[in-house]
């Protein structure tokens, strides 16, 4: 387990793929440390990087009000295929279909259908694909970065669910940095994955 930080308040990790964010990492977390851990943000099971936790109610608590006023900032590297423009401010209407476990882009508001936005920049030279960009995350919608890029002819590498034909079995997203306000502190923890180096 790859724990950047813990104190009585908070832990954060390198949440590994394959691991789930909401109860597996909890409970193996709960093992090494001890005492309570809360989820306050998710992961994708078959995504990894930085995550945070709470150690107690009263952290839990301040965490979310921090996500619902979006100080709670979450930022990516994603490799996706073809070459986006240099960067992008997206915003889009997102319809998750639960029976399927997929999210669409769709073109209205209507019941169950939420805003998404998301700001990125290119980090690799024109012409090369795939490419590798940095994402900062305004809205934390399911699948969200896989279905913006995606919808746009760019998705991510390993993602068959969203359009990529390769060879890899999870897509290449990770969660690189977390900064957020707590008990009047500002943290700020970052985790770079071999792909993105």
């Amino acid at each position: 387990m790859n724990i950047l930080y813990s104190d009585k308040d908070i832990v954060v990790c390198v949440k590994p793929i394959g691991v789930d964010s909401e109860h597996g990492l909890p409970s193996l977390l709960s093992e090494e440390l001890g005492g309570d851990i809360f989820t306050v943000h998710r992961l994708d099971l078959n995504v990894g990087g930085v995550m945070v936790y709470a150690r107690n109610k009263a952290t839990a608590a301040e965490l979310s009000r921090a996500i619902t006023e979006g100080s709670f900032i979450k930022e990516y590297f994603a490799l996706v295929h073809n070459i986006p423009p240099q960067s992008g401010d997206w915003e889009d209407l997102l319809f998750k279909d639960k029976s399927k476990n997929k999210v669409f882009v769709v073109t209205r508001e209507r019941n169950g259908v939420k805003k998404a936005r998301l700001e990125y920049t290119r980090l690799t030279d024109d012409g090369v694909s795939p490419a590798l960009v940095r994402i900062r995350l305004h809205t934390g919608r399911s699948h969200q970065i896989r279905v913006q890029f995606a919808s746009r002819g760019f998705p991510l590498l390993g993602d068959g669910k969203y359009g990529a034909r390769d060879a890899l079995t999870a897509p290449r997203l990770y969660s690189c940095k977390l900064t957020f306000p707590l008990f009047g502190k500002e943290y700020s923890f970052e985790s770079t994955p071999d792909w993105a180096k």
